[in-house]
């Protein structure tokens, strides 16, 4: 009598678990990742001692360091460690045996973005973590100041305006739409490689795609503010907005390192819009390499 086949799940989460977990090691083994970790925390660590400011200028100085070094450390790294996935697995040929298992190729790409998104995730929480000590430290060092030169009269006043100025829900607002923004590059990253012929091919398209989604707000705003915008621009235009992400809206740090208040209205509308990005993104890819000859 023989065996009945074995019949396999269209979608098994165990799998994207595995390739994800598996994705997560071969990344942390990279030297950049330490390298690079290594020189943000630095960063962020060394806005700790800022030069004599009133306390409200060192916490924003602390915040805008540390936010933008965040959002620089984790756009690099969503950028350089999902440029090599694909081809480094084509190199060792460990994409043929997994895809051979077999493994359908979308459980194969959901399983690497998402062992990208947990590297993020844990990078953006030990740096959250760091930030959080660093505005600790400076708090103690603000409050022990106005100890010593306030008077008792204004003590409790300078006591809440320093605990004010310390945190604010909207650094954590900041730093999620960092990890989104993060997030969104290595997706379209990630696409880029299904198709790309070299991974510096793949990093340096995924730059220029970084800088021309920056700029892209004000190119379009400029454009359309001019009296002669004729349909193919704004065609033009419309395009350009629906392949490349707007960035823009997901650099707060000024307006937070400030603070200025981040409604929650928009704060959803951006997060979401990051997620949708991500997803697209994927599925793009996913299109492609299903294509792909193997």
């Amino acid at each position: 009598m023989t065996a009945a086949p074995t019949r396999h799940q269209l979608f098994s989460p165990a799998r994207v678990a595995a390739i994800a977990s598996n994705t997560l090691l071969e990344l942390v083994r990279l030297k950049v990742f330490y390298f690079m970790l290594l020189f943000a925390l630095l960063i962020i660590g060394s806005a700790a001692f800022v030069v004599k400011f009133t306390f409200q200028e060192q916490f924003q100085v602390l915040k805008d360091v540390s936010l933008g070094a965040m959002s620089i450390f984790t756009w690099l790294l969503a950028v350089l460690s999902t440029a090599v996935l694909l081809p480094k697995d084509i190199e060792d040929r460990t994409l043929y045996t997994i895809l051979a298992k077999p493994v359908p190729r979308f459980e194969y790409l959901l399983g690497k973005l998402l062992g990208v998104l947990t590297l993020l995730l844990i990078a953006s929480v030990l740096m959250s973590a760091l930030f959080a000590g660093v505005l600790a430290y400076r708090e103690s060092l603000a409050i022990a100041d106005a100890r010593r030169g306030t008077p008792d009269d204004q003590l409790a006043d300078a006591l809440a305006a320093i605990r004010a100025s310390t945190f604010q829900v909207n650094l954590l607002a900041g730093i999620v739409l960092i990890y989104l923004k993060a997030g969104l590059c290595a997706s379209f990253t990630l696409l880029l490689s299904t198709f790309a012929s070299s991974t510096i091919f793949t990093i340096m398209v995924s730059v220029v795609v970084y800088f021309i989604g920056n700029v892209e707000a004000v190119a379009r705003d400029a454009w359309l503010g001019e009296a002669t915008v004729g349909s193919l621009t704004k065609i033009f235009l419309a395009l350009v907005a629906l392949v490349f992400p707007d960035l823009q809206l997901f650099n707060v740090v000024d307006d937070i390192a400030a603070g200025a208040a981040l409604p929650l209205a928009i704060f959803a509308k951006t997060a979401a819009l990051g997620v949708i990005y991500i997803v697209v993104y994927f599925l793009g890819g996913y299109f492609l390499f299903q294509s792909k000859e193997l």
